[in-house]
């Protein structure tokens, strides 16, 4: 048998396992819920296609017209306020998929929030990653901040953590927040051919490469990875496992792959953990 088709059989009974307690009234809530935001992303996808990177939010420091929870963070901690915020989209995506995210984390108080994009047609993780530094580096610039923090979204939170851990960007980003990530790779990638989606199978190089070692890498990371994502097969495959990392895995239950950006609760951690430089998110199996 050809590596192309072992490659096949083994995505698919990968899947087949994924699939096993897919009837659980769990997985069925979730399933609904996912189909409820794929049909809104699906109609807000096509503005992002036309007007390219969403606009930055403008940069705010001082309390005039805010309400108690923006002000709040002002007080309480004005550089957990300023630091810069970069929303990283997954692949075939663009920033529409942070819409809800982007106007939770305005309420509660982070004014400086830009988005990454890449097209869909993008062939190497390694290469958008060296992008996303000069992304990085520009908006330090104009900010005045030495640190940034990073959101992505599946292969965005892997472009986030190469950048972070094999191109020096963790002097840069403070804390990389991912989002169903694939950080040990998915066996659901076996089942196309193209060039990016190989990168991101258990077996590639660049899996190899990230499990490399990475002393004195300074970012907090906090991965958030679902018992019911469909697109990462196992789902433990998006948790961070790096003795060199500072990492959390926080489980989300019920929620799929396309949701983990729009769910509440998660939106929710999130905005408490960049409130909070100085503290880590506790792992929950």
């Amino acid at each position: 048998m050809g590596s192309w088709q072992e490659d096949v059989r083994g995505a698919l009974d990968g899947l087949a396992y994924g699939a096993r307690s897919a009837l659980s009234p769990r997985v069925l809530q979730g399933a609904a819920v996912e189909l409820g935001w794929l049909t809104t992303h699906l109609a807000m996808y096509p503005l992002g296609l036309v007007s390219g990177a969403a606009p930055a939010l403008p940069g705010r420091l001082n309390l005039a017209g805010l309400g108690p929870s923006q002000r709040g963070l002002l007080v309480n901690d004005v550089r957990a306020a300023g630091t810069p915020i970069l929303l990283a989209h997954g692949i075939i995506d663009n920033h529409t998929i942070f819409a809800l995210m982007r106007r939770h984390l305005a309420r509660r108080g982070f004014s400086r929030v830009h988005t990454f994009s890449y097209s869909p047609l993008t062939l190497d993780v390694r290469r958008t990653a060296e992008r996303m530094g000069r992304e990085i580096e520009a908006i330090c610039e104009e900010s005045g901040s030495d640190q940034i923090h990073v959101i992505g979204h599946s292969l965005g939170g892997l472009i986030a953590r190469y950048y972070v851990q094999r191109l020096g960007g963790d002097e840069r980003v403070h804390t990389c927040v991912t989002l169903g990530t694939p950080h040990q790779g998915t066996v659901a990638a076996k089942l196309l051919p193209w060039p990016l989606v190989r990168q991101v199978r258990p077996d590639s190089e660049l899996m190899a490469e990230l499990a490399e070692p990475a002393p004195g890498c300074r970012t907090r990371f906090v991965a958030f990875y679902s018992d019911v994502d469909q697109l990462i097969v196992p789902q433990r495959q998006a948790r961070i496992r790096h003795p060199d990392l500072l990492a959390s895995n926080v489980r989300v239950h019920g929620v799929g792959h396309l949701s983990l950006p729009f769910h509440g609760d998660v939106v929710h951690q999130i905005t408490g953990v960049l409130a909070h430089l100085d503290q880590s998110a506790e792992e929950t199996a």
